[in-house]
């Protein structure tokens, strides 16, 4: 299986300093069953809510640096506010969800647990918080400065025009110019077109 259950000691180790008791708090008095999963390129982490007898359940990506670990999961926890709250009756990520989720970034932000970047980044998203953890491409950006660099992993946007990459999987692609937010590159062994976030994670060819 991909994801493991998280001694709730070991939570230190994914949270940034001055956070950890907060968070202790919410995940304990909610009853949260909390994972912790390795990589998933298109999210960063996932809520499911209580039913029958399984309590709420949040999953967050394990190789996220601590700031971006706990943005995430104070993503996830909105979804968890917003629930117990309305229930189905709302959208997932509605005007009822934006209200949570920049309630408790706000609470965290007094904390000061974050870096001033990070932190005037989180008070931009607090304006209209984006409906995927992967969504704020400005905020990915700042926390990506955070992140230990791998070898030979780059980022699209960080290419040359006409550079040829390698995605999860082998399929590889050659950049072509950029559409709005999105970079639009070709597949080269179908030809096919595809557009690609900035911050998507891609090796040489």
């Amino acid at each position: 299986m991909p994801k493991q259950e998280a001694p709730l000691t070991a939570l230190q180790h994914y949270l940034p300093k001055g956070s950890y008791d907060e968070v202790l708090h919410y995940l304990q008095h909610y009853h949260v069953h909390l994972t912790i999963s390795r990589k998933r390129q298109s999210i960063l982490g996932d809520y499911r809510h209580a039913h029958t007898d399984k309590n709420h359940r949040i999953s967050v990506n394990g190789n996220l640096n601590q700031y971006a670990f706990l943005i995430t999961l104070l993503h996830e926890l909105a979804h968890l506010f917003t629930y117990e709250k309305f229930g189905h009756r709302v959208q997932a990520h509605g005007r009822e969800w934006k209200d949570e989720f920049g309630k408790i970034l706000a609470k965290f932000l007094l904390h000061k647990v974050f870096p001033p970047d990070i932190e005037k980044a989180l008070m931009h998203t607090l304006q209209n918080p984006a409906a995927s953890s992967c969504g704020d491409e400005k905020l990915l950006r700042v926390l990506n400065n955070y992140d230990d660099k791998k070898d030979g992993v780059h980022l699209v946007e960080q290419l040359p025009d006409g550079a040829l990459f390698v995605i999860k999987g082998g399929r590889i692609f050659k950049k072509e110019g950029k559409i709005r937010k999105r970079f639009k590159c070709v597949e080269v062994k179908t030809g096919k077109f595809y557009l690609f976030s900035g911050m998507y994670e891609v090796s040489i060819a």
